[in-house]
């Protein structure tokens, strides 16, 4: 069988992890990147890989096996997964929850009207925890889930107080309170608000003469994003935030407190767990393994759009279904 041919749209964190998470994949072969910058600024970590504008993707529709969508899910994912399942066979990370519903429809729409198959908000929360959370709840019925996130970088709420006034570079990390997680394995099932989760801490290099406790009163304040948080703000130098806020690791939890028994007094406990040193490179490299789901599918017929709760795990291996049964059951 030859290589699945994925081309990249958008050449940021996500799309160069998926540059790398390709050279690990030897059945997967990366063939060309879209971006909306000018191609030639765009420098690939892969030799002989062209790069085209994002608005002549349409041109190379025969090159492409899957197209893997690598913008942010604030407002390119939702116009730019439909438009690009009208000519191939897409995957994205759209994370929005509350907006998944929605997005489904409308990449669905696209994708049956032209014959191709979409996987969309796929990585791991949503995608590895959504399962997580379905496998818990259907095994345990009598229980209570919770989700952990972090410690690690929201790359959205980073972005938030860089918009700050006076704010020159800043960090946001979202951190899991221990006593609550503890709370939640003691088999408990504690009622949680979201302050008693988790809380924020965040990093800062203030511009020089700005009103730091204007910056860290505007951060605490924020609707939305910090005002039903514990947040911390710290103002460090520039040369402390490049020595040590430059990467994005995160992570988190999956807990599922359940119980069973004749008189449900016996206490039964899932975990599931993650500790990246590298979201998006981990991102991409679950989006690799439905890249290889979507193509045994499309083989196989089908259209239309799909989630993690749709795809078998083998199909994301590249094992044979005989090899997975003498390895892996």
């Amino acid at each position: 069988m030859s290589n699945i041919r994925i081309a990249i749209a958008g050449y940021g964190n996500l799309g160069k992890g998926v540059e790398l998470a390709i050279r690990q994949n030897p059945d997967t072969e990366l063939v060309s990147v879209f971006t909306r910058r000018d191609p030639a600024s765009v420098q690939l970590l892969t030799d002989h890989v062209p790069v085209y504008r994002l608005e002549d993707a349409e041109k190379h529709q025969n090159e492409i096996d899957v197209l893997i969508i690598c913008g942010g899910s604030a407002t390119d994912l939702p116009t730019q997964t439909p438009a690009l399942a009208k000519y191939f066979n897409v995957i994205d990370s759209f994370d929005t929850h509350a907006r998944i519903p929605e997005h489904f429809a409308n990449v669905d729409k696209a994708a049956k009207e032209n014959h191709h198959l979409a996987m969309i908000s796929l990585g791991w929360d949503p995608g590895l925890f959504s399962l997580n959370r379905v496998y818990a709840e259907s095994i345990l019925p009598n229980g209570k889930t919770y989700t952990f996130w972090g410690k690690g970088v929201s790359q959205g709420h980073s972005d938030a107080i860089r918009r700050v006034e006076g704010v020159k570079k800043g960090i946001q990390y979202t951190c899991p309170i221990p006593s609550a997680i503890e709370a939640v394995r003691s088999g408990s099932q504690p009622e949680l608000s979201t302050r008693e989760k988790h809380e924020r801490v965040c990093y800062i290099v203030a511009e020089e003469g700005a009103d730091k406790a204007k910056i860290e009163s505007e951060i605490k304040n924020m609707k939305n994003y910090f005002d039903e948080y514990n947040t911390t703000v710290n103002f460090i130098s520039e040369e402390e935030f490049n020595a040590n806020h430059t990467t994005l690791p995160h992570g988190g939890f999956v807990i599922r407190s359940g119980k069973t028994g004749a008189d449900a007094a016996t206490n039964q406990t899932i975990e599931y767990s993650l500790k990246l040193e590298s979201n998006p490179e981990f991102t991409a490299s679950v989006l690799i393994a439905y890249a290889r789901a979507l193509t045994r599918l499309k083989a196989e017929g089908a259209e239309g759009c799909k989630t993690a709760f749709d795809i078998a795990p083998g199909y994301l291996s590249p094992l044979s279904p005989e090899e997975l049964r003498a390895k892996m059951l």
